[in-house]
């Protein structure tokens, strides 16, 4: 599945102006989008979903065109039907964990009633062992368990793209790598795409197949992981003190 997309925003706050212009194309199953914070990655999955309307440009996956500032195309996010995997898990606090997954399958914004999981709730439930916890709620829930309900409600509407932003960093050190490495798992068995937005490298190694580095609301370069790490190894062992921002990827 190829992903094109050109997205022009100009957001201005009091005396604060900055430009988002942010061009990728790839055919890479699972795509990273890597930099410092305030580089314009959420603003660019946001987009991607339908969450903010860029002021120009284009956003197409699979051939299908989510949006198009000329031909005046701008779908709905449900319309899009891709899954987000917001950085604070986006869970409403008010509502069960099986109200929390179904969320999006219901059309409109009441709370869900109970009932039957439908099917396609139903397999990631049992997927991700959840059964225990649906009438929990997020405040009585561990970070590892809310990533995973927070996933299942991603993935029960079947989406054509998958979009995680920061989607380890409310974990700590410990849970965080044995997460990675079940999202990595994840990402073995879907036959989904994905965006991960992501400020650490390890993510990158073990998240993604093709790296763009944003700065500034532009990239300014790609490169595969292996390449990154490279870099990353060369500037550790001539300059201990090397930040993010000083890396240079082609």
């Amino acid at each position: 599945m190829t992903i094109s997309l050109h997205i022009k925003r100009d957001l201005v706050a009091g005396p604060r102006r900055f430009a988002l212009d942010v061009r990728i194309e790839s055919a890479a199953r699972r795509i990273a989008l890597f930099g410092p914070s305030g580089a314009g990655k959420t603003l660019t999955l946001k987009a991607i979903a339908g969450l903010m309307r860029p002021n120009a440009g284009y956003i197409r996956v699979g051939g299908l065109t989510l949006f198009d500032s000329e031909q005046g195309i701008c779908l709905s996010p449900r319309q899009r039907k891709l899954g987000y995997l917001q950085q604070d898990y986006g869970l409403f606090p008010h509502l069960t964990v099986a109200q929390n997954i179904i969320f999006g399958l219901k059309k409109g914004w009441l709370n869900p009633r109970g009932g039957a999981m439908p099917a396609s709730a139903q397999r990631w439930v049992e997927s991700f062992e959840l059964g225990s916890l649906l009438q929990s709620y997020p405040t009585e829930i561990s970070g590892g368990q809310k990533q995973r309900v927070a996933l299942a409600r991603a993935l029960a509407v079947g989406p054509r793209l998958l979009l995680l932003d920061e989607p380890l960093s409310a974990l700590d050190v410990g849970l965080r790598s044995r997460m990675r490495e079940e999202l990595a798992e994840l990402q073995a068995k879907l036959d989904i795409p994905s965006i991960l937005i992501t400020h650490d490298p390890a993510d990158v190694l073990v998240l993604a197949d093709q790296v763009f580095r944003i700065q500034d609301g532009r990239v300014v370069g790609d490169c595969r992981p292996q390449e990154l790490q490279a870099r990353l190894r060369a500037g550790q062992s001539s300059t201990p003190s090397m930040t993010l921002d000083a890396l240079k990827i082609a």
